[in-house]
């Protein structure tokens, strides 16, 4: 990790150089906005530190340059007391967080290693959104209308900073398309935190997502940021708003209403700028009618709606899903598969899939582990561990199933049946029997003989 100290006081930059060069963290320090540049032309690094006051050209400065120019390192900016308004608008113009003089060496070094972290995935995410060779669409791949109608709401919300609520039963892919909301917003440089509500102990979410002051409560030997400061400059995802307790939710509502937050044991109120995306696959219209949901959090919470359907209202979408999660399953295991053979992808489009996206993924994942050549057959697609509901609208994947079994019967085996029922039909009459079939009396006899068949 490499950082780029800018401080137009020598004994601080230099301070900071021998801490973090402690840390293992190597640095270069610039007395000034202009020699920054200067080193940003010459020397890649994965963060910078920057003073908000400085002669000549000033922090805020910097980074709307920065910007500009295409830098997308994180920035945290180092601010006074009594300038908290312009380190707001610096993580309006892009910087990722910000810390007051004087600080923790510790905490700035703890903020350094998770911003460059949250970045470095961000790069991989982009990176696995760029290798989907699903004709140069995004990251949520898909072509039927609903999905076409959810990527035109993206699209036109990249611009907006508004809390959006997506909604859908479990394993549709409500994450997926947060990411793909961040990455087409204007906050895509930033972080992209995700915190799955429903994951959490209650007796931790608080602290999860506000952070703590060392010595808040038992066990707090150290400050520490919350999701809201952490995803500062970017998008934080709470997925299962569903699940949050009703004593969190005023606080949350406290959040999107003044867009600061308190960290347990602090009494310093501290500015975030983080875009707000939830996900439920809960109905919060009924949860605020039962009183437990909040009215007001769920109106704040759903400024833009995005809802997306089951993958069984929209199988259309599977032969692109199966060729993109093949392709991905190829990378991981080291595997050749091609494909899926007719038979085998239409008994997948026939299934209903109540696991959504992710119950394919698990299908796709065994059968390219035990698929023989380079097809997946529809012997390799073990449906059997998928959950089955009635549903009078799509065909019965065990239905198709059994029809598909049927199909695959030994030749004897259907010869067999066709005799028994054709002598079913004319009572036990084997000449009938034998005009019906095709076939000589004596071959309908010989036959008889050979199944063993007691008629």
């Amino acid at each position: 990790m490499k950082i780029l100290i800018v401080d137009d006081e020598p004994n601080i930059r230099e301070l900071m150089r021998k801490y973090l060069g402690l840390e293992g963290i190597d640095s270069d320090g610039a007395e000034n906005g202009f020699s920054a540049q200067r080193l940003l032309k010459e020397t890649p690094y994965d963060a910078c530190l920057v003073d908000l006051k400085m002669p000549g050209m000033d922090g805020l400065q910097l980074i709307m340059w920065l910007r500009q120019e295409g830098f997308r390192m994180p920035v945290i900016m180092i601010s006074a007391h009594g300038e908290i308004n312009d380190a707001v608008s610096a993580l309006k113009e892009g910087a990722q967080d910000y810390i007051v003089k004087p600080f923790d060496p510790e905490e700035l070094t703890i903020r350094l290693k998770k911003l460059v972290e949250a970045q470095n995935l961000r790069n991989l995410v982009e990176s696995e959104f760029r290798a989907n060779e699903d004709g140069g669409q995004s990251g949520f791949i898909g072509d039927s209308l609903p999905i076409r109608k959810i990527k035109e709401v993206i699209s036109r919300i990249a611009d907006s900073p508004a809390t959006v609520l997506i909604t859908g039963e479990s394993g549709t892919g409500k994450e997926v398309v947060a990411r793909e909301i961040h990455a087409s917003s204007l906050l895509k440089d930033g972080p992209f935190v995700a915190i799955n509500i429903g994951g959490v102990p209650e007796n931790l979410l608080e602290s999860e997502l506000f952070g703590y002051e060392k010595g808040a409560f038992t066990g707090a030997m150290n400050r520490k940021p919350g999701m809201f400061e952490l995803a500062s400059g970017g998008t934080l995802f709470l997925d299962e708003i569903g699940d949050m307790p009703l004593s969190l939710q005023v606080k949350i509502l406290r959040v999107l209403q003044d867009h600061k937050i308190t960290r347990l044991g602090g009494t310093t109120p501290i500015p975030i700028n983080a875009r707000i995306v939830a996900a439920t696959n809960k109905n919060l219209e009924d949860m605020v009618r039962q009183g437990k949901f909040r009215e007001d959090l769920f109106y704040r919470l759903n400024v833009v709606r995005i809802e997306i359907p089951p993958l069984r209202e929209r199988r259309d979408d599977i032969p692109l899903l199966v060729a993109g999660i093949i392709r991905r399953l190829n990378r991981q295991m080291g595997h050749k598969v091609e494909g899926l053979s007719p038979d085998a992808l239409e008994m997948l489009k026939h299934h209903n899939f109540y696991g959504n996206v992710r119950e394919l993924e698990n299908i796709l994942e065994r059968a390219v582990i035990f698929a023989d050549g380079s097809l997946i057959r529809a012997d390799d697609l073990d449906l059997r561990g998928s959950v089955s509901r009635p549903d009078s609208q799509s065909t019965s994947s065990v239905a198709y199933a059994d029809a598909v079994s049927s199909e695959a019967r030994s030749l004897k085996e259907m010869e067999e049946d066709a005799i028994v029922r054709a002598l079913h039909r004319w009572e036990g009459n084997r000449t009938r029997a034998a005009e019906e079939l095709g076939i000589s009396r004596r071959t309908l006899i010989n036959k008889i003989a050979e199944y063993g068949l007691d008629l």
